[in-house]
């Protein structure tokens, strides 16, 4: 029996040396056996159950400038927009009226006071005319302690903070000078310790990335106390330095690449199905390591494949982020090439993925906040959480 086999058929946690030989899988039979694997730990910690959290795409203005992303601040091309804070309580309204358990609201990083005192408004409000039953999670970058303590004080009881990589240096390589890493893994660890139900992710299949380098994210999660994670393929946008150079990705990648590689260069579609099966296998790797987490099912796998969604619940996600942004916005919010359904409704995207969710099996968790297990059974976090508001 290969050492594969052994991992997954004892359905034991794999030991941290094991996640590079699962993450560089390459027979397909044997994938089919690391997702159901995967799948199988997800219903044993999680159950047959897909959480939808509602996400709200606030505004594409942005003061950063990464080097892969569409609304950076220096891409002219981008129509820039905010929304009202009528449309954003109609927005969230509407999701509460669903049964949705959570509400997510996603912008443009943005720390100037207005922003933040707007921020806090709109918490409170939603809190109160969902009358504290919508979860609210924010994924609105590198703030302040003093802000992530101000938005937690007014309803924000999780936080989206995406790492990227857990790579300094490749992290370095795709950003400016300005953005450091090691300022975004302190606001990860802020967020923590205030009490939020913390989340981030990775890009997977960056230029110079390594199969060590995924495995090495996984274990960043877990030192890191991070119990939602959403990650996706490197899929950057046209209008930026890395999705312009289509074959050398702006020169990221080594002269001589190191044994474990992930990267391609932009081939059609062998380079969309690398990317996918890649993904789809560091979703599963992470289920069966970190077994208890929230893990998304996000929307970038779809722009690789039709399905795209549905094999990363397949292969041991349990949430997905139907977007309830009006279509006239959508197009605007662009962080990559080829996002789909831009211009869905918000009732459309419901009765799309509840159609496809129920197809493989899974129910929607409608009415239920689907908190982290993980963060449930953190004594420390919870004794935080109770203190803080009850």
């Amino acid at each position: 029996m290969s050492r594969v086999d052994e991992i997954l058929t004892s359905m034991k946690r794999p030991e941290p040396g094991d996640l590079v030989e699962l993450l560089g899988i390459e027979d397909p039979a044997e994938e089919d056996r690391l997702y159901a694997a995967a799948y199988a730990v997800k219903t044993a910690e999680i159950g047959r159950v897909v959480h939808l959290r509602g996400l709200v795409e606030l505004s594409n203005v942005c003061a950063k400038d990464c080097l892969y992303c569409g609304i950076r601040r220096s891409n002219p091309a981008v129509a820039r927009y905010t929304l009202s804070d009528e449309e954003v309580l109609t927005l969230a309204c509407w999701a509460h009226a669903q049964g949705y358990g959570s509400l997510v609201i996603q912008s443009g990083e943005r720390s100037d006071s207005t922003f933040v005192a707007r921020i806090a408004g709109l918490l409170r409000a939603i809190r109160a005319q969902s009358r504290d039953e919508l979860a609210i999670t924010l994924s609105l970058g590198e703030q302040s302690e003093a802000t992530y303590r101000e938005w937690f004080a007014a309803g924000a009881e999780r936080y989206l903070l995406r790492i990227e990589t857990s790579n300094p240096d490749l992290y370095r390589r795709l950003h400016p000078p300005d953005h450091v890493w090691e300022v975004r893994r302190d606001c990860l660890r802020v967020l923590r310790a205030i009490g939020y139900q913390l989340g981030s992710g990775v890009m997977i299949g960056l230029p110079g990335q390594t199969l060590a380098d995924l495995a090495e994210d996984i274990l960043f999660f877990e030192r890191e106390g991070v119990v939602m994670i959403g990650m996706g393929p490197f899929i950057p946008h046209r209008e930026t330095p890395l999705g312009a150079d289509r074959v050398g990705a702006a020169g990221l990648c080594p002269a001589e690449p190191e044994r474990g590689r992930v990267w391609e260069p932009f081939q059609g579609s062998h380079h969309k199905r690398h990317q996918l099966r890649l993904a789809l296998r560091m979703i599963a790797t992470t289920r069966l390591y970190l077994r208890d987490v929230n893990i998304a099912a996000t929307t970038a796998l779809q722009a690789l494949a039709p399905n795209g969604r549905e094999l990363g619940l397949a292969a041991g996600a349990n949430v997905i982020m139907p977007n309830l942004t009006a279509p006239q916005y959508r197009s605007s919010y662009l962080l990559y090439d080829g996002k789909p359904c831009l211009d869905e409704s918000a009732d459309h995207c419901r009765e799309c993925l509840e159609k496809r969710i129920v197809s493989m099996g899974e129910r929607i968790g409608y009415g239920e906040r689907g908190d982290s297990r993980r963060f449930l059974n953190d004594s420390r976090v919870c004794d935080g959480l109770s203190a803080k508001r009850r």
